[in-house]
């Protein structure tokens, strides 16, 4: 079972804007802690913004006051939406859940990971 499932990123200008989504599967109860991290090529992963259950929300320097992190409970989803992209926002973004799954009648809790998605931004 597919645990998260992250939307399409894309390929868009400088001082454009995409939106990220990430949402919980079937088996998935319940959805705490949440963050997007991304990966450079050559680099190590990152933390881009978190947001925890009671909505309070982080975001690392480089994105402040252009990302904004935002969450769904109802939906069991997580948006990332990125305005005046800069090159340096290249990279592929993963968001990462603590969720609670159902799995033989109980719920197990599970540090998950999106597929990843790229996201490309040209000068």
């Amino acid at each position: 079972q597919v645990l998260l499932v992250e939307s399409a990123g894309g390929l868009v200008q400088a001082g454009g804007s995409l939106g990220l989504s990430c949402t919980g599967g079937n088996t998935v109860a319940r959805l705490d802690d949440m963050a997007w991290y991304r990966q450079a090529p050559g680099m190590q992963r990152e933390l881009v913004a978190s947001i925890t259950t009671a909505g309070i929300t982080t975001y690392a320097d480089s994105v402040k006051g252009r990302f904004t992190i935002s969450r769904d409970n109802v939906k069991k989803t997580m948006y990332l939406q990125m305005t005046s992209l800069k090159p340096e926002d290249t990279g592929v973004y993963y968001c990462n859940v603590h969720l609670w799954e159902r799995l033989g009648g109980g719920l197990s809790a599970v540090d998950a990971w999106g597929q990843g998605t790229q996201v490309t931004v040209s000068s």
